[in-house]
């Protein structure tokens, strides 16, 4: 079924670069058809747990057993799904994928996509990440520098809202500022130790992160975080950024937009005259009904391995191993962040302090190695930072066989003691064969390709992996705290969820999928603004840069189509 309809521009995906492009392009007056190939989750109607307490399920939310056979992927990750969020997050047994070496995809299939559960922690990238490649040989160069991306980081972080603190780094640019959450008291006196023990310029701040913080008029439709920690669950008020509470209304206030769910996006339609692609080609998920839609630009926002899957899956004449695939560079340099290692420990005394509210963030550290030549490791390349917090101990730690008694009932209503961890995220180097590809036999419910992931760390990211547990030991124990361990729990790539790479900017089309606008080298009428362009991963979590290169990617699309490039 073909639609007869020509729209302006699609965009695929909901999720963190959907949404922005939906908007931008939307703001920028072209017709758009936003596609997602899971359900409607419409804003503050479809949070069906919004305002659930764990005693509101059976089991405390954990799930049962044929659910976590359901979830038997997704549940890696460790803190998710739960009964509370489980909707949010795909059934392995329904949307499989294929393993040579363990790779932890971990999704969400719905309007919104992951902007709905993401961890909402925001920060920019330097010229130090940027000019990595080049410096050290690795790879290829971006395309960009930091110049060229402030203006958008700017942008966005004034429209979705951050809260935190100017440190003046070169390693992480200051932003536009919502004012910072609090660091608590055992925080505070780890900040303080970090200053008076290393000298390698080495800092404790608190997280910036995509939460309101301050009653605003400038944010449309949004309020300031509540404090109530359940943002996974999606937010009534609106105080962290989605796409749900923020870009789709914003574009859908235009009125330029046409949103359909349930629409399965599997290739890229092109014209071998125009050499331009001609739409994109779905399966309606509920009615596995095949449609034709035709637009004059294609924005792929899927997700990074997704948007390559449909690429590789964009096979013609011109591209018969898949779009821009001509020099076997598609699904190549897949990239993740170290993840669930790192260091915890005890603290003593402050057992007359307590904390308000449940506040969705924690400290950051940020990097401190590989700088400059005092900060220069010889083991390895690139660097690694922190996220952590402090608490006070739950009920739980006073189990034991010989609790009993008055004693004991009195004890497990009051809080216990200060416990302070942290867990690094390193950055993973671009390696050629680190790939993702189409299966050759394994197919899906609606007889597509599931993809088969071949990645693994490799020597640079193990050994890493070292100094990240030690370095956060080495603090702990500085600070004073007791009894400290580190921890690393046995994981492969993907499990950061920061998934990247596969179709990389670059300047040359022998090396490199996309240019410096993320257009297709060889399809200058597709653009690619999820994680997929990535060309090396930094350490810091990269979702406000997705946003931000999609912002000025979607504006670029826009002013070349008024000027009737794509026509």
């Amino acid at each position: 079924m073909i639609e007869t309809k020509v729209y302006d521009a699609i965009v695929v995906g909901t999720g963190i670069s959907g949404g922005w492009a939906a908007k931008e392009l939307c703001e920028n007056g072209l017709n758009v058809l936003v596609l997602e190939r899971g359900p409607m989750v419409k804003h503050v109607e479809d949070y069906k747990t919004m305002n659930d307490d764990p005693w509101d399920y059976p089991f405390k939310g954990e799930l049962t057993r044929d659910d976590k056979e359901k979830y038997h992927k997704q549940l890696r990750v460790g803190w998710a799904p739960k009964d509370d969020v489980k909707h949010f997050f795909v059934n392995d047994l329904e949307h499989p994928y294929q393993e040579t070496k363990r790779f932890d995809w971990i999704r969400g299939y719905q309007v919104g996509g992951r902007s709905l559960t993401w961890g909402r922690q925001s920060y920019r990238w330097s010229d130090i990440d940027f000019e990595a490649n080049k410096k050290e040989g690795i790879a290829v160069d971006w395309p960009v520098r930091y110049k060229d991306i402030a203006p958008w980081y700017d942008k966005v972080e004034s429209y979705i809202g951050v809260s935190g603190q100017a440190l003046g780094l070169k390693q992480l640019p200051d932003g536009k500022f919502q004012p910072p959450m609090e660091l608590n008291c055992v925080e505070k006196d780890l900040q303080a130790s970090l200053g008076k023990n290393f000298k390698d310029g080495r800092l404790l701040t608190i997280g910036r992160v995509a939460h309101i913080t301050e009653n605003t008029t400038d944010i449309e439709g949004r309020g300031p975080c509540q404090y109530r920690n359940r943002c996974w669950r999606g937010c009534p008020f609106g105080g962290y950024f989605s796409s749900n509470s923020s870009t789709l209304p914003a574009a859908e206030r235009t009125g330029n937009m046409t949103l359909r769910p349930n629409s399965i996006v599997y290739e890229i339609s092109y014209d071998q005259n125009s050499k331009k692609a001609t739409g994109v080609n779905i399966i309606d998920a509920e009615t596995h009904e095949k449609i034709a839609f035709k637009s004059n630009i294609v924005f792929l926002c899927a997700s990074a391995m997704a948007s390559v899957g449909i690429l590789l899956q964009s096979k013609s004449k011109e591209f018969p191993n898949g779009m821009g695939n001509n020099h076997d560079q598609l699904g190549r340099n897949i990239m993740d962040h170290h993840y669930q290692l790192g260091a915890s420990a005890k603290v003593n005394g402050h057992l007359d302090k307590y904390y308000k509210g449940r506040r969705p963030n924690g400290f950051y550290i940020p990097r401190f190695v590989n700088l400059d030549e005092k900060t220069k490791r010889t083991d390895f390349l690139r660097g690694f930072g922190y996220q952590g917090g402090a608490s006070r101990g739950s009920w739980s730690e006073t189990v034991a066989e010989l609790g009993h008694g008055p004693a004991y009932k009195e004890a497990i209503l009051k809080p216990g003691g200060w416990e302070i961890g942290m867990t690094g995220f390193g950055e993973m180097l671009p390696h050629h064969d680190n790939r993702v590809t189409l299966s050759k036999d394994k197919k899906d419910q609606w007889g597509l390709p599931q993809l088969n992931f071949d990645v693994e760390f490799k020597e640079n990211e193990y050994k890493m992996r070292e100094a990240i547990k030690e370095e956060a030991a080495a603090m702990l124990k500085a600070a004073g705290f007791t009894d400290v361990h580190t921890y690393d729990t046995e994981t492969g790539p993907g499990l950061g969820i920061h998934e990247m790479g596969g179709a990389r900017m670059g300047h040359d089309p022998k090396t490199s999928v996309l240019n410096k606008h993320n257009q297709l080298h060889s399809v200058p009428n597709v653009y690619v603004t999820d994680g997929a362009f990535m060309t090396s991963a930094s350490c810091v979590n990269p979702s406000l840069t997705y946003m931000a290169f999609t912002a000025r990617a979607a504006n670029h699309a826009a002013e070349q189509f008024k000027q009737h490039k794509f026509s």
